[in-house]
């Protein structure tokens, strides 16, 4: 059972921040959860292959299930 999803985030000022936020559920819902964060959080920018922030503080790297 996975008890929190943790966001990788690289910040433009170069620090790396892992802000995690409880969850419940298995580990395919947890990747679901994740995804939906992504989209809700990040765009996407196909010319530079990369996800940045909606709020212009930095990229987003992934998450994990933990």
């Amino acid at each position: 059972m996975i008890k929190e999803i943790v966001l990788i985030v690289l910040l433009f000022n170069g620090e790396l921040s892992l802000p995690s936020f409880p969850f419940e559920g298995t580990v395919h819902e947890c990747m679901a959860h994740g995804h939906k964060l992504m989209v809700e959080y990040a765009v996407y920018d196909d010319e530079r292959n990369i996800w940045f922030l909606k709020n212009g503080a930095g990229t987003w790297q992934g998450y994990y299930c933990n």
